[in-house]
């Protein structure tokens, strides 16, 4: 499923140890609140919604508007991008 929505990318960082977690392409304007698991880039990490670095867990599954997610946990990760 395609969204009409402008997307642009940005790049999601840990907020404990500022590791490169994935790079995104953000639907909107607004917060980070989930990932749309098609909208993902780029992993850089091998455990999904897992720091590679502190191991803390950044997201949770989900299916948001039938589409699988990783929703955001406030305060875990910051963003760098975008416009």
């Amino acid at each position: 499923m395609t969204s009409k929505r402008e997307t642009f990318k940005i790049q999601i960082y840990c907020n404990g140890c500022r590791t490169h977690l994935l790079d995104y392409l953000k639907e909107g304007k607004g917060h980070l609140v989930k990932c749309y698991l098609e909208n993902i880039v780029e992993y850089h990490s091998t455990t999904p919604m897992h720091c590679p670095t502190c191991n803390t867990q950044y997201a949770r599954e989900w299916s948001i508007h039938g589409r699988r997610a990783y929703k955001i946990i406030q305060g875990k990760v910051y963003v760098k991008g975008g416009k």
